[in-house]
This record gives structure tokens, sequence and C-alpha cells, in this order.
């Protein structure tokens, strides 16, 4: 069996970012974003192409952290 895959690139098992081909130093969307953050900069499309699933992890993120600055402020007791 023969295959036309070449292995000997040393960009093909790097992180993504790393790839001279990245994005052009274009931005890059939410979705891209947390698709790097979860696979540690491994693959940058993971989490496919819905720019909603980018959206949703950036809202749960900002209730977590509006959550918890709120409950500082309100259980915190100020001597």
């Amino acid at each position: 069996m023969k295959n036309d895959f070449d292995f000997s690139n040393n960009d093909l098992f790097g992180p993504v970012v790393f790839r001279p081909a990245f994005n052009g130093a274009s931005p890059i969307n939410a979705n891209q974003a947390w698709s790097l953050f979860f696979t540690a900069g491994q693959e940058d499309k993971g989490l496919g192409f819905n720019k909603e699933t980018g959206r949703l992890f950036t809202n749960l993120l900002l209730a977590i952290v509006v959550t918890g600055a709120l409950g500082a402020a309100v259980f915190t007791s100020i001597s």
C-alpha cells in the first residue's frame, strides 16, 4: 500500500500557532481561541466552525467571573 503523506514535516506534530501557515497574522474569532485553549494549542478547528460555541464559552466565563465578584462582595464581611 502506498500513501502520499509527508510525515517528515516538523510542523505537522507541533502546535498550530507555531505553524507558518497559521492565519497569516489575521485576527482569530472566539471559537478558534477557545479551541486553541481546550486543545493546548494543537488545533484551531477543534470546536468546529459554529460561532455560537465560542460565544457560549465566553459568556460562561463572564458569568462565572461576575458571579464570583458579586458573591465575594455580598458574603465578605467588612470589619
